[in-house]
């Protein structure tokens, strides 16, 4: 399934239904008052939460969201149905804006949650509203109200705690792998991951959620590579891993690259919880890798040593994150 984290839809909530002019006609009240019922309330469109979706791919192919009408009153004071209400589903983690203004209308974080976008307009009265002891046979009615029309932007935003970030080839895929029960695609070339994937690491009752984000390279926050498209999947991670190839000719200068893309992007994600994940160690000799671990100890970061293809240090690394937290940022 293609991913796709951005969309346009156009929403309109239905009118209200028309009020009635009408007087009661029987066989032994020929002049009856008036009886004209109300207009039924136009129908809502609402935004609603659904965790089974990941993507707003279906927005492509639909984007125009219209509400029922109202019906209209009739006599015998019979008001008119209201409007059936439309539902829009959306991932989670889906930010709604109004186009108008830029505004944020709603932010979808929990399956079922609903939130009305677009308000349906009232029914008009009906004539017997109108009737009084100097007017008595009033043929005043009232139509119905329009709906709300908006134009709508949705971005999607994964909810993940953990997000993964590294250079392309850096092997996030294979990590996230072992961590969890994702099954991304892999491959020993540069930008194998052109989709962010989810994946669920579980013990027992414990769980959490990991982001697997596509390869950045040097510029992704200013456009370049494919990187800068999914940047806004670890806003809402409380903990990042910064994977390095220690088989990179500049094992330093990519750890560089990463911090200066990512606090170009939003600065305080530096300032969460972050680990260094140095991967590839058994493709470098022992000497080579605890050269970068002291390195990186040295400036202060948390340190791990894995080969995500052989399984080494996996378990230490899943611990590690347990231990210092993963609760994920919900304002980002």
């Amino acid at each position: 399934m293609k991913f796709v984290d951005e969309a346009r839809i156009h929403v309109e909530a239905g009118g209200g239904g028309q009020g009635s002019a009408s007087f009661r006609r029987e066989k032994f009240v020929p002049r009856g008052g008036p009886d004209g019922g109300d207009g039924g309330k136009g129908g809502d469109v609402v935004i609603t939460g659904k965790s089974h979706l990941t993507s707003l791919l279906d927005f492509r192919y639909k984007r125009i969201y219209r509400a029922e009408k109202g019906k209209n009153g009739s006599g015998g004071n019979k008001k008119g149905r209201d409007g059936k209400d439309i539902y829009v589903s959306v991932p989670l983690g889906t930010i709604v804006y109004d186009e108008k203004d830029n505004s944020i209308l709603c932010d979808i974080t929990k399956d079922g949650e609903l939130f009305v976008v677009a308000r349906g307009g009232r029914g008009g009265k009906g004539n017997s509203h109108f009737a009084s002891p100097t007017r008595r046979a009033p043929t005043i009615f009232q139509h119905g109200e329009e709906g709300e029309k908006r134009d709508l932007n949705l971005v999607l935003k994964l909810l993940a705690d953990v997000g993964i970030v590294g250079l392309p080839n850096a092997g996030k895929s294979t990590l996230i792998a072992k961590l969890t029960d994702a099954k991304p695609k892999i491959g020993d070339y540069p930008f194998t991951t052109l989709t962010p994937t989810l994946g669920v690491c579980r013990e027992g009752d414990d769980m959490f959620v990991i982001a697997d984000i596509p390869g950045l390279v040097g510029g992704a926050s200013q456009g370049r590579g494919l990187g800068i498209t999914f940047l806004r999947h670890i806003e809402r991670t409380n903990m990042i891993l910064l994977v390095l190839d220690a088989t990179s000719p500049d094992v330093e200068g990519d750890y560089e690259v990463l911090r200066h893309e990512l606090s170009s992007y939003r600065e305080e994600i530096l300032e969460r919880k972050r680990i260094v994940v140095i991967n590839k160690i058994d493709l470098v000799s022992p000497e080579e890798a605890e050269k970068w671990e002291s390195a990186f100890a040295a400036r202060g970061e948390q340190v791990m040593k894995v080969s995500a293809l052989n399984g080494w240090g996996i378990e230490a690394l899943e611990e590690t994150i347990r231990e210092k937290g993963t609760q994920r940022v919900t304002d980002g």
